[in-house]
């Protein structure tokens, strides 16, 4: 059965050329240009992901993530043009799992979109051994091995990995990793994480320039990118 994806964009140009895209890789298309009927047809129907512009005629993109999120979990990619950083943060925050800003390829599109489905049908979050490439991170028993050899990471360079790898491929903001890892807010423009970022990068021999396992989004936070060894 092919994949259903929901398109809510008012371009018709890139609605189109999306929606042919998509075709031509064997998902199932429906497209609005409004965001209250999207939200319509997510009540009445179920899809696998939601492509979602955030400049819409009838509401803002950021709002309807807050009412396609009372409704449903289904995932959410923003694709706009009108990513400044806060925007992108805010989107993210209240529950985008990934965006891409106009102009993209299609390439690119379709590859972002088969890492969120694979993600949401794993159930990532339930598994607890990883491998990745030469590094293998065991959550359950709190393991790091890279190249068969053990690296030791402090408890809080663990959890902040840990909470990584189970959103793998979804961009999380600076604000959501401190508040999962220490529970709030930080209070020091979160150069705390990135102090701890780089010292997980270097432990696990990740590199800053060409990263095999976290990569930075600037402005925004960190996404793990590693290929998932089956």
């Amino acid at each position: 059965m092919y994949q259903k994806i929901l398109i809510i964009e008012d371009d018709i140009g890139i609605e189109r050329l999306v929606r042919l895209s998509l075709q031509d890789h064997k998902f199932d298309v429906k497209s609005t240009t409004l965001g209250l009927e999207g939200l319509e047809y997510i009540k009445d129907n179920t899809y696998d992901l939601i492509l979602l512009d955030l400049g819409l005629p009838d509401i803002d993109g950021v709002i309807l993530i807050d009412k396609i999120r009372e409704v449903s979990e289904i995932p959410i990619i923003i694709i706009s043009a009108r990513f400044k950083e806060d925007e992108k943060v805010e989107a993210l925050e209240k529950g985008a799992d990934d965006f891409l800003t106009k102009p993209f390829g299609v390439n690119e599109l379709i590859a972002r979109i088969k890492v969120v489905l694979k993600r949401y049908q794993t159930n990532i979050i339930e598994r607890s051994l990883f491998k990745f490439d030469q590094l293998s991170v065991d959550l359950e028993n709190r393991i790091v091995t890279v190249e068969g050899e053990s690296s030791h990471l402090t408890p809080i360079e663990f959890n902040i990995l840990k909470y990584l790898i189970q959103n793998h491929g979804k961009v999380c903001t600076h604000k959501m990793i401190h508040e999962k890892v220490w529970g709030y807010s930080a209070n020091d423009g979160y150069q705390s994480l990135r102090v701890f970022i780089g010292n997980i990068r270097r432990k696990i021999h990740d590199d800053v320039v060409q990263p095999k396992y976290i990569s930075t989004e600037s402005g925004v936070g960190y996404r793990f990118v590693g290929e998932i060894n089956e």
